[in-house]
């Protein structure tokens, strides 16, 4: 192997191990709880510094923060380094802008920037800190982790227009109260009620149901207005609230009937063509030797459905329709068929870039007439018509396979 080879091996099983590692590959599952530890003891070095008790050992805390921290910026090298397997298909140059510019990138980066430049960052050294335990969640991708913010998303993306239109209500409502509000006590309270914008401080605290006790109105007509859009903000703050709770409930129904609808198909078809050649050619269903659960359902013979009684021959050009109970394991590892519909989140998206968790594998893709064995930096998803992607679940991270 060449030392450029060599070199191109190396660098590819360092993103690996960088990357989410699975049960098997200890050394990424290593530098997973290793990259934990270094996080939680930022944070504890951030919380226990605030203490008195602390003032002894801050010699000792800082030189541990600082290893911790030159950690960090090691680990965003080596992402940048490895950012070509990370978006494959770009350039070298355009697969560094883009992790740099991606969530995770910024993270990573404030997670340890403002600790090397205190000048830019003089009293907010301990407020980025707090970014590094946003990396976390990057070591936690189960599914159930990723489902519930997949519905989150979901949600909100799908309730967005009636979101937006809330919001909307409430700022003009804001604005209105607080012009009332200043007209009706600026001149009892000169000093509190300055300007408008005194108003709306007061139209915030009262609308969100804050209520600060900074300032507040003195006069009769305030109060009863007060009053007033005290009642109005308890509605006002119901209405998202109500949205995104419909949209849960809407959302958590759909999941809950796709379920069903898997669960209720316990059959399985499989269409067989007997071409020239055939060794079922010329054979009676009868003498046909097929396995324990298996059955010919059905033979289409051109235009026509042929039941297939035991003394049927099969034929040249026949569509045999074999019948099979669904696949189910009751044990740690389960088959599961989706079907891709147009607004399915996954659709464009290669397989490499979805996040399955740990114990999840796209085995299988059916696309039209084809069955394909996915690679997942290069293949990307389609829609329902043409793609249904099957999923393996085990807790032993084995490679599945089905049909």
């Amino acid at each position: 192997m060449s030392q450029a080879r060599t070199r191109q091996v190396g660098k590819r099983r360092i993103f690996d191990i960088i990357q989410i590692g699975y049960d098997e590959d200890w050394p990424s599952r290593l530098f997973d709880m290793v990259l934990m530890c270094l996080i939680l003891v930022n944070l504890f070095i951030v919380i226990f510094s605030t203490f008195d008790q602390a003032e002894p050992y801050m010699d000792i805390l800082e030189l541990v923060e600082w290893v911790t921290v030159v950690a960090f910026g090691v680990e965003y090298g080596l992402r940048i380094w490895t950012s070509e397997y990370l978006y494959p298909g770009m350039g070298k140059g355009k697969a560094v802008f883009r992790y740099m510019v991606s969530f995770s990138g910024i993270i990573d980066l404030l997670s340890f920037l403002p600790h090397f430049l205190p000048v830019f960052f003089p009293a907010g050294v301990v407020a980025f800190r707090m970014f590094r335990v946003i990396r976390i969640f990057r070591l936690f991708r189960i599914n159930a982790y990723y489902d519930a913010l997949n519905v989150i998303g979901e949600v909100i993306g799908r309730k967005k227009d009636q979101i937006l239109s809330s919001v909307f209500i409430i700022l003009v409502l804001m604005v209105a109260s607080s012009l009332c509000m200043y007209s009706l006590e600026h001149e009892a309270q000169p000093e509190v009620f300055q300007n408008a914008f005194s108003g709306f401080w007061w139209a915030v605290s009262a609308l969100l149901t804050v209520g600060y006790g900074d300032i507040y109105p003195v006069t009769f007509p305030g109060r009863i207005f007060g009053v007033v859009i005290t009642f109005l903000g308890v509605g006002m703050v119901a209405i998202p609230t109500g949205i995104l709770s419909a949209g849960f409930v809407e959302q958590y129904t759909r999941l809950k009937n796709r379920k069903e609808e898997a669960a209720g198909a316990g059959l399985r078809f499989v269409r067989l063509e007997a071409v020239a050649g055939h060794p079922w050619l010329g054979r009676k269903v009868a003498e046909l030797a097929l396995p324990p659960g298996l059955l010919v359902a059905l033979v289409r013979r051109g235009s026509k459905m042929v039941v297939p009684r035991g003394n049927v021959v099969i034929r040249e050009g026949d569509q045999v329709i074999l019948g099979a109970e669904a696949y189910q394991e009751e044990g740690d590892m389960a088959l599961k068929e989706i079907c891709l519909r147009e607004e399915h989140p996954w659709i464009g998206r290669r397989i490499r870039e979805l996040n399955l968790g740990r114990h999840t594998l796209i085995v299988m893709v059916r696309r039209g007439e084809k069955l394909i064995v996915p690679d997942g930096w290069r293949f990307i998803l389609r829609s329902c018509r043409e793609i249904i992607p099957c999923l393996g679940r085990s807790r032993q991270k084995r490679t599945v396979c089905g049909g």
